[in-house]
């Protein structure tokens, strides 16, 4: 299983980044995904999941109305997109899979870096 995510970087406040995160090694298409990121000296944050089909996405209130996560299953990609960026949302960004039982995460990417600043 392999998990890679790309598109990260800095961008000012306002502005909009879509990250990208390619899947491989498993069947994308049978598995929910999510992303979590990281502030610096902050826990993990659950940004938003998206069911095998996309037909159902779920959203922290943090980033609710700004965000939107979408997938591929032909291309094997999820995606995030970012709009109307704050300097809160600086973090490193992680795809992960989201196993069957639903606890927890049982396959992360490396991460992406977001740097929302003036």
């Amino acid at each position: 299983v392999q998990l890679v995510e790309s598109g990260g970087g800095m961008v000012q406040p306002g502005g909009s980044l879509r990250l990208s995160c390619a899947a491989s090694g498993f069947t994308f298409s049978l598995y929910d995904m999510s992303w979590v990121r990281q502030a610096p000296g902050k826990g993990p944050e659950w940004v938003s999941v998206i069911t095998t089909g996309g037909t159902h996405t779920y959203y922290a209130d943090s980033v609710k109305g700004r965000f939107t996560t979408s997938r591929d299953n032909a291309k094997n990609t999820l995606y995030l997109e970012m709009d109307s960026l704050k300097p809160e949302d600086t973090a490193l960004y992680y795809c992960a899979r989201d196993p069957p039982t639903g606890v927890g995460y049982d396959y992360w990417g490396q991460g992406t870096q977001v740097t929302v600043s003036s």
